[in-house]
């Protein structure tokens, strides 16, 4: 695995170490309030997403045992993410986050991944009250955002552009996360300008990905995906006013690569994403996996917090035979990409989804959400000296 272009001074970051295990504690933890979604995207790769399930307070008071636990420690976020979190209706999200409390020394905090289409002023109230972070997924202006239709199959980007319109008018800041399912340099320069245009305060690209029953990965040839990420870059440039989630992450492996210390990033413990789903289960990493089964492994958990204490499943996940592949996986990325820092071992789901297993190394997402986003802005700074 290598990525085209070369930074002076900037060592290949690989090599050996301990046996990798899984963080036991996060600083995000993502929830599951209700399993239903009011849209039907063509690319959603989620099970029973039209099914109406809730999560249970029961669920929420076992979960934030731990979780204050773990504020004592450090800060945490607690991500209601669906389904479509706003389909849980108010009153019962409301009950959910208030189990949680304000934490222990550091601050217990929420955020909500919506597709804004329900949003409202009621919903922007809560919103201001409780200081939630909220991001939107949305995918572009006009045809970028085909693939979000209703259960009937019509266009939602009004209906979500209204909802942007009542958190901004609100003076509630919000990022954007846009699967992107085109990535040329046309398209990137359009997914900036809406990203500036909506007065996002942040941008999360995601390109389309095999997951699940969405199999839309690998369509672009590899300098189509380098040119999207090279323009946006230069995009990013010329009005650096919107923070990139995957330009934060390469500049903060750059940084730690001329600083000596991008090996300290390669030795830390796996950075667990738990989530916990609305019926109690839990994945302790690779959230993607949620609902999902393995012919070998059987389904995606680590058990249940209303059987087992979170702490306890976090402590001993790394056990989980599935985890332990995964976890192989990443020790096997670690012995063979020189840039294991930067990446930390790819992603489990979509190694799973790609090759069947969780112990592969390279994937689709790591060729083109990694090593073209690499090689993309070496490309644009080198071009920026000219």
């Amino acid at each position: 695995m290598t990525v085209v272009g070369e930074v002076p001074g900037i060592p290949q970051a690989g090599g050996a170490g301990g046996p990798v295990r899984l963080a036991r504690t996060a600083p995000a933890l993502l929830m599951q309030p209700t399993t239903l979604c009011n849209l039907d995207c063509t690319y959603c790769y989620l099970p029973d997403r039209a099914v109406a399930r809730l999560m249970p307070v029961e669920v929420a008071d076992a979960v934030a045992v731990a979780v204050r636990e773990w504020s004592r420690r450090h800060p945490v976020t607690v991500v209601w993410h669906g389904g479509e979190p706003l389909a849980a209706g108010q009153a019962h999200l409301r009950a959910l986050m208030e189990r949680f409390g304000p934490g222990g020394e550091y601050p217990v905090t929420h955020a909500v991944q919506t597709n804004a289409t329900l949003i409202d002023a009621d919903w922007c109230a809560l919103f201001t009250e409780a200081r939630m972070q909220v991001g939107v997924s949305i995918d572009g202006p006009g045809q970028a955002n085909a693939a979000r239709v209703d259960r009937g199959g019509r266009a939602s980007t009004d209906k979500a552009l209204r909802g942007v319109d009542m958190l901004r008018r609100a003076g509630i800041e919000f990022g954007l996360i846009c699967v992107v399912a085109d990535p040329t340099p046309d398209s990137a320069v359009a997914l900036y300008r809406f990203a500036r245009e909506t007065g996002a305060a942040s941008l999360g690209v995601n390109l389309a990905e095999h997951k699940g029953v969405n199999d839309m990965a690998g369509q672009q040839p590899g300098q189509a995906v380098v040119a999207f990420w090279q323009t946006l870059a230069a995009c990013w440039q010329a009005d650096p006013v919107i923070r990139i989630r995957e330009f934060e992450q390469a500049y903060s492996y750059i940084r730690a690569e001329l600083a000596g210390s991008a090996h300290e990033r390669a030795a830390r413990p796996v950075n667990a994403l738990p989530m916990v789903t609305f019926d109690g289960e839990l994945v302790p990493m690779a959230p993607d996996l949620a609902g999902f089964s393995s012919p070998r492994h059987g389904p995606f958990t680590a058990g249940n917090v209303l059987r087992t204490p979170l702490a306890r499943l976090m402590a001993e996940a790394s056990d989980v035979p599935w985890v332990a592949e995964a976890l192989n996986g990443v020790s096997a990325c670690r012995s063979s990409c020189e840039y294991f820092a930067y990446c930390r071992g790819g992603q489990a789901a979509n190694k799973y989804f790609e090759t069947g297993r969780l112990d592969a190394t390279e994937t689709t997402y790591c060729r083109t959400s990694k090593i073209s986003l690499m090689e993309g802005i070496l490309r644009h700074a080198e071009h920026a000296r000219r």
